[in-house]
């Protein structure tokens, strides 16, 4: 048993010609926060600490869709969810409809500390964080011209989007992966375990592109896109709506604990179990191990452990 950590950017109908401009940012992205998640770890931080301190890292990214590269809502706004959950303890913090926070995935461990709730959203969120004197600015802070533009593509299909979704074309790429015009991507998250077993997640998102003002997805919905317990921490991307049906996150700590399989072969079984195109998760379990299943044409993933293993991909599934 030693530590572990794994990290996603997002899982969806990623084309395989997405180009280098769009590629290789997220690539460079995803490996400094595994960086930064294996020094916290070898620093012996708490997994909570870690898992925190790399998803504030990734909202900080303009290329992924959490924090600073969050995506607009349909009146071209940006609503932010977060959730964060320790393993031992089961305590959880979530939030939704943040649109001043610099790092919402910070306001959500407030949340799970400092009030007797869990879940804050909207007006009490933002309050809240004003509160405790979390670095907020300007909602501007978090428009990019990027995501100006991917509203303005969906609004003109008349469609709800996640992130990567490819202008559409009279005549599409032959590798590019093409569904029913939306691209199921737009989160990001981190699991970790240390040498102890401590086991904690952190996902967060911006939501998808020209959701109508007020949606909220998977990613603040504990058991749905984020969970941990005393055998496995997970986080999930994809297709909101499905995973919570489904209840992704939960369903592979259920199906570990009472089919007494392993994490590996628990969240195959649940991923299997949802649409095709919809969903991917990444995990790790209390012994280390880590899973980084999806059912959708790539997931933007990456991964350590002690002994020396580690992985940055986006497409064909991991053999770990």
């Amino acid at each position: 048993m030693g530590w572990a950590i794994a990290i996603h950017g997002g899982a969806g109908d990623i084309p395989l010609s997405l180009p280098p401009e769009k590629r290789l940012p997220r690539e460079a992205g995803l490996r400094r926060c595994l960086e930064v998640g294996i020094a916290a770890l070898k620093a012996r931080n708490h997994p909570l600490d870690v898992v925190e301190l790399v998803v504030r890292e990734l909202e900080n990214h303009p290329n992924f869709n959490a924090g600073k590269g969050s995506v607009l809502t349909t009146s071209g706004t940006v609503e932010m969810e977060a959730s964060i959950m320790d393993g031992k303890t089961m305590k959880c913090g979530a939030v939704s409809g943040v649109s001043t926070v610099v790092n919402a995935i910070s306001l959500a461990r407030l949340v799970m500390e400092k009030t007797p709730h869990i879940y804050l959203a909207f007006d009490g969120a933002e309050a809240f964080a004003r509160e405790q004197g979390l670095e907020t600015v300007e909602m501007s802070h978090f428009i990019t011209p990027e995501n100006i533009e991917r509203l303005k593509q969906a609004q003109e299909a008349d469609r709800v989007q996640i992130d990567y979704t490819q202008p559409i074309q009279k005549e599409m790429p032959k590798d590019a992966a093409v569904a029913d015009g939306d691209s199921q991507i737009g989160t990001v998250g981190c699991v970790a375990v240390d040498n102890e077993g401590n086991l904690a997640t952190a996902t967060s998102t911006g939501g998808l592109v020209n959701k109508m003002v007020g949606r909220i997805g998977d990613t603040p919905v504990i058991g749905a896109g984020t969970y941990a317990n005393h055998l496995c921490a997970l986080s999930a991307t994809g297709r909101g709506e499905a995973i919570i049906r489904g209840t992704v996150a939960r369903d592979v700590a259920a199906v570990m604990e009472f089919k007494g399989i392993s994490l590996k072969e628990a969240a195959a079984y649940v991923i299997d179990r949802v649409p095709p195109g919809t969903a991917g998760l990444i995990a790790v379990s209390s012994t280390g191990e880590i899973t980084m299943p999806f059912n959708t044409t790539g997931m933007f993933r990456a991964c350590a452990t002690e002994d020396g293993y580690s992985e940055i991909a986006i497409w064909d599934s991991p053999s770990k």
